[in-house]
Parts: C-alpha cells; sequence; structure tokens
C-alpha cells in the first residue's frame, strides 16, 4: 500500500511537553470511553451484508452509534472496521484508503499458465472500470490503481491471488475484465478482504469474540479481551500524516478553528497541500481531521499562516483548557 512504504520523519518547530493534568494517552482510555470511541475489525462472515454486521455489533455493545468502512457483498468475508459511538466519523478517513483481497478466480478455460501471468501483470497500475449494474454508484467508467496482483496459485481453471488496489475497485469487475483480456471469460468465485487501511488480518475479532469480551467486562469487571476486540480511534489514522499541536491549541481547534502555524509542535514529513492529514495532541490523541495548506517543510519554518483546515473535530470542547497557568 501507498501509506506503508511512505518513510515520515519527526519535524520539530517548537519543543513542548503535555500536561498530564488534561486528556489521556489512547491506550490508557477508560474501557467505557473506548467502547463509545473507539473501532472493532470484525472478521465478517459470509450471509449478512456489511450494514447488519454494523448493527449486531451496536446491539452486543449497547451503543445506538456505529458504522463500517467500506461496504462488503454478503458473501464476501473479512476485514470489516466497524466505528462506534461518537467515534463513528471516523469512517470517512478509512474510506478512502487502499484496500487488499485476496481472491479466487476461475477461468472459463483452461489458459496456458504464462499467458495468464502476463496478461494478470498488465491490470497492475491505472485501470478502466464501469461499476457493475448492482452497485450504488453511477454507472460510468472510472479510473482506479491497482498497486499490485501476486498469483499465489494455478490449478487447472482456478487462479488464486492478492490484489492491493485503490478504494472503489470492483474485484468482480477486475475478474471479468481479466477473462475478457484472456479470451475465455472468467468470474470470481470467492474472496476474502484482507486490509482495509491500516486494518488487517492480525486485528480482526468474530462477533463472538466481541460478545465474550463484553460478558467478561459487564460480568468479571475484566478488560484484558475487550481492549482486545476494540482498537482506540487513533488506530484508524494510522495511514495519514500527522500534525502534533501544542496543549494551548488543542481546545481552539475543537471549536471548529482552522490550525495555524503557532499553534505546531512537530509534523511528519511529506506532507503536501490538499492532503488529508491527522491533528493530534502531544499525548497521541485525536483531535480533528483537516485538509493540509502548506507542506511540512513550511509548517515548522513559517512564522504565521494557516498550515491546515479543520474538517470533522473528534476531540469535545474542553478537554484541554484553552490558556493554561
Amino acid at each position: 500500500m501507498p501509506f506503508e512504504k511512505a518513510k515520515r520523519e519527526i519535524l520539530t518547530r517548537k519543543k513542548a511537553k503535555t500536561d498530564l493534568k488534561f486528556g489521556c494517552k489512547p491506550d490508557e482510555r477508560p474501557a467505557e470511553l473506548l467502547i463509545d470511541f473507539g473501532v472493532v475489525n470484525i472478521n465478517k462472515p459470509k450471509g449478512p451484508t456489511s450494514h447488519q454486521v454494523s448493527s449486531y455489533v451496536q446491539k452486543i455493545l449497547g451503543i445506538k452509534k456505529g458504522g463500517h468502512s467500506g461496504t462488503l457483498d454478503p458473501k464476501v468475508t473479512g476485514v470489516l472496521p466497524v466505528a462506534l459511538g461518537r467515534g463513528t466519523r471516523i469512517v470517512q478517513a478509512l474510506l478512502p484508503a487502499g484496500k487488499e483481497y485476496v481472491c479466487l478466480m476461475h477461468l472459463h478455460k483452461e489458459v496456458p499458465e504464462g499467458k495468464i501471468r502476463s496478461t494478470i501483470k498488465e491490470f497492475v497500475g491505472k485501470i478502466k472500470q464501469t461499476p457493475p449494474l448492482r452497485s450504488s454508484v453511477k454507472r460510468q467508467e472510472r479510473t482506479r490503481s491497482v498497486y499490485y496482483i501476486e498469483i499465489l496459485e494455478i490449478e487447472g481453471k482456478d487462479i488464486l491471488f492478492i490484489v492491493g488496489c485503490e478504494a472503489g475497485t470492483y474485484i468482480r469487475k477486475l475478474c471479468h475484465d481479466i477473462g475478457r483480456k484472456l479470451g475465455t471469460g472468467a468470474h470470481m468465485a470467492e474472496l476474502i478482504r484482507t486490509k482495509a487501511g491500516p486494518f488487517n488480518e492480525s486485528t480482526m475479532v468474530t462477533l463472538q469474540d466481541l460478545a465474550d469480551a463484553v460478558w467478561y467486562f459487564r460480568n468479571e469487571k475484566s478488560e484484558k479481551f475487550l481492549r482486545r476486540c476494540i482498537r482506540p480511534v487513533e488506530f484508524a489514522v494510522s495511514h495519514l500524516p500527522k500534525i502534533f499541536v501544542l496543549d494551548t491549541t488543542v481546545d481552539t481547534l475543537c471549536h471548529g478553528a482552522d490550525l495555524k502555524v503557532p499553534g505546531i509542535s512537530i509534523a511528519e514529513s511529506g506532507i503536501s497541500p490538499g492532503e488529508a492529514v491527522a491533528v493530534m495532541t502531544l499525548k497521541g490523541e485525536l483531535v480533528a481531521i483537516g485538509t493540509a495548506k502548506m507542506d511540512s517543510k513550511d509548517m515548522v519554518k513559517k512564522e504565521k499562516g494557516v498550515a491546515a483546515t479543520t474538517d470533522k473535530v473528534f476531540m469535545l470542547p474542553g478537554t484541554y483548557p484553552r490558556i493554561q497557568k
């Protein structure tokens, strides 16, 4: 994935310490707050829709709000991050993130292995797709990026491969187009999503795992299993470049103000104007998601100016005082 390859350095504008009296490190957040401000990576089973799985999670946790990050067809399994409670809007940061799938494609006629491999290579890079008839978007041709395709196994007419791609790439349509290019026809026989942004198979839990964890938390007062299931909402922005702000800047941002250069302590390298960024406290808490208005070097060198607009605020006002004495 592009964000996995990005090597970011820390650029310091102003060295500062954070006051431990305010806020809380994400990993130390009380379990009840985690339930209202976290993300659980469900291993979606076959059968229910993504919306139904999100509803199941809400019922298990006893919360009224939840949202999933990217629809999977009922027959498709695998990674389905579900954001919880006050953290529900974080799915907007996950929807455009890259995805990875393991796919079993079935050809309608046998083809020499060499031709299969060379043809599939042609689908790495920029490709054009028209969404299938049963889709939630307008059916018009659009360009998507396929980052990589690795063939895992070929057995007769069945090809097992792993594909990393831009959000909004239809793997069912990819199989169809590969089959057409081969001149044989092909269809997607089975599909598992293995990555959605920073979430992968290593963080997946089942609905039963989550239900068991809630039982232990409610009845045995044990948080251990619940913390294994639910990640702090900050994990969901692991793929975004970050700007860390001074304690005295936090509350202003919580009221919707844009981030100005004097409020920055450190910024990660490689940020470009127009890029989505996560604005964090020095404790690593998510304050807001915004859009960069200057690059990383200008953020730490300039004396004034708007470094990033504030698009979505996640931290509650009053968590940090506006002015500390």
